[in-house]
């Protein structure tokens, strides 16, 4: 892309203790793990992501946490990148939730984007307070490096593609890599490249 094309560059938190019990953690304001601190303090983005003009975060640990350890400049949180409220799922193993309830969690997943965990938030509104913040931004022709949560990036490649949640997803987001997208003035977006890696630190 040219220095003159809007974009954002999407990445998902470093792991949590949550995350490393495979617990599902929604709005839990659980910290990074040690070992995620001293991962990050070794690595740093890449030129091209490095080089935007903006960086913003979900305003819980986590992710304010791995932004700050990559971005030396201001950091903005934006409460529209939380992760998705998971409810009375929050916790709790989605192994755990199909194996209590096989039929139930079948039928609840097979919802896509209004998936409905009990006194949640379904994916369809989380793309749509994401679709917001994209305005913004495209309105503004911004580029911006963005740390935000799985349920966020799920939406920004639902909204980038298409995709209704229904199947498996169209592009394997991994964890530890940044995920690169155009960003049109009306905030539509399209994926440019995912799973671009963080490159090894160099001494300053």
């Amino acid at each position: 892309m040219s220095g003159r094309d809007a974009w954002i560059a999407l990445m998902r938190h470093y792991p949590t203790a949550w995350n490393d019990r495979n617990l599902i953690q929604g709005r839990q304001n659980v910290p990074l793990t040690p070992a995620s601190t001293a991962a990050l303090r070794s690595l740093q983005l890449p030129a091209r992501i490095a080089a935007a003009e903006r960086c913003l975060a979900s305003p819980l640990a986590r992710a304010v946490e791995t932004a700050s350890l990559l971005w030396p400049g201001h950091i903005e949180t934006d409460p529209r990148l939380i992760e998705t409220d998971w409810g009375a799922w929050e916790g709790k193993r989605l192994a755990d939730l199909r194996a209590a309830d096989p039929e139930g969690m079948k039928a609840a997943e097979a919802r896509g984007l209004d998936l409905s965990p009990p006194g949640g938030e379904r994916p369809r509104a989380v793309m749509g307070r994401l679709s917001g913040l994209l305005a913004e931004l495209g309105a503004a022709r911004a580029t911006a490096f963005v740390v935000t949560h799985k349920g966020v990036l799920r939406a920004a490649l639902a909204l980038a593609s298409g995709w209704d949640m229904t199947q498996k997803a169209p592009v394997r987001l991994e964890r530890g890599t940044v995920h690169l997208f155009r960003l049109e003035a009306d905030g539509a977006i399209s994926l440019v490249e995912a799973n671009i890696p963080l490159e090894p630190r160099q001494p300053a």
